[in-house]
């Protein structure tokens, strides 16, 4: 059903935090696949992945791992990012009755303040972006990155939390 996207450079740690979360879903078949886009990571960032079951692509692009994704929806994460209790939910809830994109809701503790609301250029893919592959594959045709992708597309909110990564 899904494949789960994320672009790494040398975010080893990260990157584990964020398979972790997603452990559960893999069990129950919620997840097809994790594609790890490498851009260029001088640690450990492909034995994380490797070691965890991912497919990883040491220089492939977004739009390469886009083609490459076998599952009908795709979850773009940033390395670092962990998704709350009931995200599989969520997200088949979405997928059965929706065809625009989706992102999670920040869980309470990141959600920025007034100020911070104002005055910060926030991520594109803070809180994740679920996209239909058919959605998404034109969009990488002229995408340098998963984040290009993200920038700028109405999305609905999804009703589960995401712990943001944090910043860089």
């Amino acid at each position: 059903m899904l494949s789960v996207l994320i672009e790494t450079k040398n975010d080893e740690e990260a990157l584990a935090r964020t398979l972790d979360s997603l452990v559960s879903a893999a069990g129950d078949g919620t997840i097809r696949e994790v594609i790890v886009c490498d851009l260029g990571s001088t640690d450990q960032t492909h034995r994380v992945a490797e070691q965890a079951g991912c497919e990883f692509l040491a220089t492939g692009s977004i739009a390469a791992a886009i083609g490459q994704a076998k599952g009908d929806w795709l979850l773009l994460l940033e390395p670092g990012a962990r998704l709350g209790e009931g995200w599989t939910q969520a997200v088949r809830d979405h997928a059965e009755m929706m065809k625009m994109p989706g992102r999670f809701t920040r869980a309470r503790a990141d959600r920025p303040g007034f100020l911070a609301r104002i005055f910060s250029s926030d991520r594109a893919l803070r809180e994740g972006l679920l996209i239909r592959k058919a959605q998404a594959e034109p969009l990488s045709r002229r995408a340098k990155s998963a984040e290009a992708i993200a920038r700028g597309l109405a999305t609905k909110r999804l009703h589960a939390e995401i712990r943001i990564a944090p910043p860089l």
